[in-house]
């Protein structure tokens, strides 16, 4: 029925805290209750020492690996790298992977339904931060009796989640993995936000964000943000190999304001596609979230962010080809760890695929990740589950 190395048949399950006293957020603003979807693979052993969470990308959500139904098309979003002999295998590790605040994947968000009043919260719902996903991530922790996490893994986004958890939670994490990430948005990057965001506003159907009830999604807005977003994803080189200058189904010009390029087709494909699994706000949301990560504020660098992880051992990576997170930035996170004495190792990957190459480059990914994760259990003496 699946693969011999999946996790096979998988449930999303859902942690609703924050009943009574009220979540704070790093705005000031509170939330009450709040729910977080997630997912697990594998099983905790006696100790609970071999726990690793893995953190999701904007568009992600908890489902990162084996197949909710027998008939899925697809796995997780990251089942090449997590089940049975893989990077993260759950013969050895219980892996959990939990949906962030502001999604529209289960937890908590513009989509779910404010208690105050009956309806979804749209723009109601507060402002969340890179650091509110991780605090409610931590309750989640709480919830499942695990008190320090073997490690902390997770690509673009996901990355900066797991600096936050190095940051700022250092005591709660052993190691830690930042793929193709960055501690703080460039001016660029946050362009290309506001370009996302900006077409989303112009749709009519858009509404301020009050258009859950009205039968009419900005679709459109959103299906133009996604397109921006997989222009940043890929490489010129990538592109040059995948679609270079070739034409649809015809050989000649058409001198017509109609799609005819194949990275045109790809492009309208991707975000027609997008506005079928995600939420408008939820996207506006999550960019917010990503632009105000900061993690030199309020320390004033970035090796004061990280003073209290110097026991944390850190494996960074990033691509030759990315350009939405050049290589650079992660070479600023390592001088900053070395700064503070951290145990990191830096791999900076020969690659084509631009920014996507954390999902893309298999192979490579599971030679280096294998290779950490038996050190870190090895150095930890984790043992089996039973």
């Amino acid at each position: 029925m699946f693969p011999p190395n999946s996790v096979g048949l998988v449930k999303t399950e859902y942690f609703t805290f924050a009943h009574d006293e009220p979540f704070r957020l790093e705005s000031g603003a509170t939330l009450r209750p709040v729910t977080i979807a997630y997912e697990t693979y594998g099983r905790l052993n006696a100790d609970r020492s071999n726990a690793v969470l893995i953190c999701h990308a904007l568009s992600g959500g908890a489902h990162a690996a084996g197949y909710h139904r027998p008939e899925d098309p697809q796995p997780g979003w990251w089942d090449d790298c997590i089940g049975p002999g893989k990077a993260f295998d759950t013969n050895r590790f219980f892996v959990i992977c939990s949906n962030v605040l502001g999604s529209c994947y289960g937890s908590s968000g513009p989509t779910s339904v404010d208690p105050a009043t009956g309806k979804p919260y749209g723009l109601r719902f507060p402002v969340v931060t890179i650091g509110d996903m991780v605090n409610a991530q931590e309750r989640l922790i709480d919830h499942l009796g695990i008190e320090r996490l073997l490690c902390v893994a997770g690509g673009s986004m996901g990355g900066m989640q797991v600096l936050e958890w190095a940051a700022h939670h250092p005591q709660r994490v052993r190691a830690a993995i930042p793929i193709a990430t960055t501690a703080r948005h460039s001016p660029m990057l946050i362009a290309f936000s506001e370009v996302g965001r900006q077409a989303i506003y112009a749709d009519p159907a858009w509404n301020n964000g009050d258009y859950y009830d009205n039968g009419r999604r900005p679709d459109a807005g959103l299906a133009v943000a996604r397109m921006v977003g997989h222009i940043t994803y890929l490489s010129e080189q990538s592109m040059h190999e995948k679609f270079g200058r070739r034409l649809r189904e015809r050989e000649r010009y058409g001198y017509e304001f109609q799609t005819e390029f194949e990275v045109e087709s790809y492009l309208k494909y991707n975000g027609l596609k997008f506005t079928r699994r995600f939420d408008a706000n939820s996207y506006l949301y999550i960019t917010k979230a990503m632009d105000y990560f900061d993690l030199t504020q309020p320390h004033g660098s970035l090796a004061a962010a990280f003073a209290n992880s110097a026991h944390v051992k850190f494996l960074v990576i990033s691509f030759t080809s990315d350009w939405l997170y050049p290589s650079y930035h992660s070479k600023q996170l390592v001088s900053a760890l070395t700064a503070v004495g951290a145990d990191v190792t830096y791999l900076d990957i020969q690659s084509t695929w631009g920014h996507d190459a954390f999902l893309l480059e298999v192979d490579t990914m599971t030679k280096l990740l294998s290779s950490f994760m038996d050190q870190i259990a090895r150095e930890a003496q984790v043992t089996p589950p039973d």
